[in-house]
């Protein structure tokens, strides 16, 4: 029990704090709750009328500061509030959120599929539309007070990073800045940033996890702590039990793979190695108390396999009314489906799980089917949900656990190892606040995972934010038809990619200046008072790299003469292997296949091995010793047929060995180049110095630390000013193509490219200018501009087929302008247009023409089966919106106009009509 000067003293600083941050208080009281030491924090900057950079874990809360904000905003009656996020389902989120607690006339919603209430006071968007305001300068910016940017570390993404960036330097002074971010490691340089292109910001860091995190191991049936205790974690040391036992799998699959060398040919560990059932793991994780969890796969193929397997085997999670309340949700969220096109979609299949208990969750889904699962994951009727990382990315699906399957994922181009920063991202979804006690990361082991490497990725904390701007076409016009040409680069100059690369080159001239004093140094240790030992250095360098390049000459001299000479070989025709395991004589089953790739022909060797031997085998020319007769249907299968040909193979009498002594005689003559730098090196006073050798240990320490300056100045070269040069080519390319005049104004071509929101702007531009859309039906228009927004998932070999008629002319006439574009790129040093992809021409045709959805995603020419529905409706709304942007082009013609609209009618229909609406 306090004293009542406690009391008194309490009190006091309460009325106080009220003084001081009033709003701060009548927030609270709205929220219900008592905010946490950052949070309050934080919003405290805000009240200041500072900006403010929150930087916490997933699930610690940092939304409330941006909630804050928007009170803020509202409490003052006349000002305005943007909620930006990278995703629209996040936005949506975010809006329903709002409007609970604020009612509907007052929060609006901007994002590409929906506007609903633009002109409120407080305005939930994802982060482009806003950049597009700036550019368009939008009579709603009009007295905007706060934005808040939630997810602001999405400004790394390599794809849209940019447009965060853009945001952050073009919004007007008077606009108070609220950045979201998880925790980075260099949040300090960041904040630094913002304090020289916004003002005055404060940052406001969390380290704290409101639920704890525990990290475990699941090693086939069995699971481990992966620390001890804390202060293992902190130290990175695994749990010793763990260790041991992960070595033991180890050995017992090594004599696995011994035992099982002779009869399977070919062993490897992770080949033998069977991860546990998916449907035990989450047995196991229930027994445990475990669920709901999230299982992270880094495929949408295996995350829908993964619920076939639980299916399959018998999983059942739910009771009898959590089934009936599930049924409900999923039948409202599909209700204006119709029933023929859910069956295409697999709903039944989808229910049955869902109704079990467990769900896949990825971009391939059709959007109501992922918001279903979101909804019940959420209420606790699923348990089990098989995940994309894209659900890591905000949206609130917080669990008791989360797993981890492997920790390599593809990154679009790759398969590459997590990140420590990707690593926190997906586990931070593990331990819902108010509801667990703490959360739950699990690892699942396999031959390929060290322990110790899950224990640095659990620990690590050095995960920094790398900008990923970059000026673009549309960002080029629009700045300097904004500011104009001289401004513009000023302002790139600005961006937080120039700032950390001139940080970054601050810190290499210092090491250049330490590596010349270091050099001046190893110089005077090598001096020799014989002579310029410099220039005696210079010729054993000299000789060094002719020998090499000799060398190099000559294994490439060799491997062309061993594969011209297996290229010529004929059935029958009797060699020698003269390296390798397979070295001796062997006789040509089948010549080598002519085509791609080097020569591979099938031998079979005197100790009766039949494979396929390659240049790498021939250490020079390949000889035909002689020849034997193959018989004409001879199976290398047969153990009887290979004797009987390697006995004849014995029978020619030749040795299985080449004469090595005849061999080492051989002896090219010297270089005459390398011959004379030798004589130089002789003669050279140096070379008679008994110190010589230590004064040559000096002088290569000097010429490897000289080599790695030259690469340092050379980085620091390309640093310094980098953007303002690449803004320079971007204009350089439009100016040559009348986007901007010679004296850099913006011409009409310009203006209409300023409005275009797409990775192919100048693409789109172009194809409008010349015309290659004009003539085209609706449905042909659709099919026609999906190709410059498609991309495939892989790399497609053959080239796409598309509809016969005008829309083979206009794909044709846009690739043509594709070549164009980056043959100008090409020469001013760019890389910004990407070819364009036919893959989605025939769906969008079909689509467009009014065909059943069975048939439009069958027409997906570029996948194993038929396309997913969430493809199909994502790429299908990204036309939806490019066909809009140009019915509204200035460069677009009338009857291009006209065609717009009326595809735009013909694609709204079925599920992406469904999907328009919240």
């Amino acid at each position: 029990m306090t004293s009542p000067a406690e009391r008194y003293a309490a009190a006091k600083r309460r009325a106080a704090r009220v003084a001081e941050f009033p709003a701060l208080e009548d927030f609270m009281v709205d929220v219900g709750f008592d905010l946490d030491d950052f949070q309050r924090d934080a919003c405290q900057v805000l009240e200041r009328g500072n900006g403010v950079l929150v930087c916490a874990p997933t699930g610690a809360g940092k939304t409330v500061v941006g909630e804050f904000a928007v009170h803020l905003a509202l409490r003052s009656g006349e000002r305005k509030c943007f909620y930006t996020t990278p995703i629209k389902a996040l936005s949506n989120q975010k809006y329903n959120d709002l409007v609970q607690r604020y009612g509907a006339d007052k929060v609006g919603l901007l994002t590409g599929d929906n506007a609903i209430n633009g002109d409120a006071p407080v305005v939930v968007m994802t982060t482009e539309v806003l950049r597009n305001m700036l550019y368009s300068g939008s009579d709603q910016l009009r007295n905007l007070a706060y934005v808040v940017m939630d997810e602001v570390h999405y400004l790394a993404d390599r794809f849209r990073g940019a447009v965060w960036e853009e945001v952050i330097i073009h919004l007007p002074a008077s606009v108070t800045l609220v950045s979201l971010s998880a925790t980075v490691s260099n949040y300090e340089e960041f904040a630094d940033w913002l304090v020289t292109v916004r003002g005055e910001t404060e940052v406001v860091v969390s380290e704290h996890r409101p639920v704890p995190l525990w990290q475990h191991m699941l090693v086939g049936r069995r699971m481990f702590d992966l620390f001890h205790d804390a202060d293992a974690a902190r130290k990175h040391d695994v749990h010793p039990e763990l260790l041991r036992y992960t070595r033991e799998m180890e050995r017992r699959l090594e004599l696995t793979d011994r035992a099982g060398a002779g009869w399977s040919g070919r062993g490897g560990r992770s080949r033998r190695w069977q991860p546990p059932p998916r449907a035990e793991v989450i047995d196991r994780l229930e027994r445990s108390g475990l669920l709901p969890a999230i299982l992270f796969i880094f495929s949408r193929a295996a995350c829908d396999a993964a619920v076939q397997q639980c299916l399959a085997a018998g999983l059942r999670l739910t009771d009898a009314d959590e089934r009936a309340e599930i049924r409900t949700i999923a039948q409202a969220k599909v209700a204006n489906i119709p029933a023929e096109d859910l069956s295409v979609l697999g709903y039944w299949e989808w229910l049955d799980g869902l109704e079990r208990g467990v769900a896949a969750h990825h971009a391939g889904m059709l959007p109501a089917f992922k918001e279903a699962v979101e909804e019940c994951f959420v209420r606790g009727l699923v348990k089990a949900v098989f995940a994309t990382e894209t659900l890591a990315l905000g949206i609130n699906m917080p669990a008791r656990c989360v797993v981890l399957e492997r920790l390599v994922k593809f990154n679009g181009e790759a398969h590459v190892d997590l990140t420590p920063g990707e690593y926190t991202q997906l586990t931070g979804r593990a331990g819902r606040r108010g509801i667990d006690v703490e959360g739950h990361a699990v690892v699942l082991w396999s031959p390929d995972v060290d322990p110790r490497h899950v224990a640095g990725l659990a620990s690590t904390r050095t995960y920094p934010l790398r900008s990923s701007f970059r000026p673009s076409y549309n960002m080029a016009v629009n700045l300097v038809g904004t500011v104009g040409a001289d401004k513009s680069r000023a302002l790139l100059e600005s961006s937080f990619a120039q700032f950390q690369a001139d940080r970054s080159v601050v810190g290499l001239a210092r090491q250049v200046q330490r590596n010349v004093d270091t050099m001046q140094t190893y110089a005077e240790d090598a001096a020799c008072h014989h002579g310029d030992f410099e220039e005696y250095f210079g010729i054993r360098v000299a000789i060094a790299d002719r020998e090499k390049s000799l060398s190099r000459q000559g294994v490439q001299q060799r491997r062309s003469a061993a594969v011209a000479g297996l290229e010529k070989l004929r059935v029958g025709d009797v060699i020698r292997v003269p390296q390798g395991r397979r070295a001796g004589l062997a006789v040509v089953l089948e010549p080598a296949t002519a085509g791609f790739g080097e020569p591979r022909p099938m031998v079979l060797t005197q100790d009766r091995w039949a494979g396929r031997v390659s240049p790498g085998d021939f250490g020079g020319a390949v000889e035909v010793l002689t020849r034997v007769r193959v018989p004409r249907n001879f199976n290398h299968r047969s153990p009887a047929a290979r004797r009987d040909l390697a006995a004849q193979v014995s029978a020619t009498g030749l040795d299985r060995h080449p004469d090595r002594r005849r061999r080492g005689r051989a002896n090219p003559g010297e270089d005459a180049e390398v011959a004379l730098l030798k004589v130089r090196l002789r003669q050279h006073p140096c070379h008679a110095c008994p110190e010589r050798e230590e004064h040559a240990r000096w002088a290569e320490r000097r010429h490897r630390l000289q080599r790695d300056t030259e690469a340092l100045r050379d980085k620091v070269a390309g640093r310094t000013g980098s953007l303002a040069r690449t803004f320079d080519q971007v204009c350089a390319v439009l100016t040559a193509r009348g986007y901007l005049s010679a004296d850099g104004e913006v011409t009409g071509a310009g203006r209409m490219l300023g409005r275009i929101w797409s990775e192919a702007d100048l693409l789109v531009a172009e194809c409008l200018r010349q015309g290659v859309w004009d003539g085209l039906a609706p449905d042909e228009l659709a099919a026609a501009v999906s190709m410059v927004l498609y991309e495939s998932r892989r790399e497609g070999e053959d080239r796409t087929s598309v509809p016969k008629g005008p829309i083979t002319a206009a794909v044709d006439a846009c690739a043509k302008l594709w070549g164009e574009i980056a043959a100008d790129e090409a020469e001013h040093g760019l890389t910004l247009t990407r070819e364009p992809d036919a893959g989605f021409v025939w769906p969008m045709f079909r689509w467009a023409r009014g065909e059943p959805l069975a048939r439009v995603l069958a027409s997906g020419n570029q996948y194993d089966a038929e396309m997913p529905a969430g493809d199909f409706v994502r790429w299908a709304r990204q036309v939806l919106d490019l066909l809009g942007q140009i019915k509204e082009a200035e460069a677009a013609s009338p009857s291009v106009k006209e065609t717009a609209r009326k595809a735009i009618t013909a694609v709204n229909r079925g599920v992406l009509a469904l999907q328009r609406g919240l």
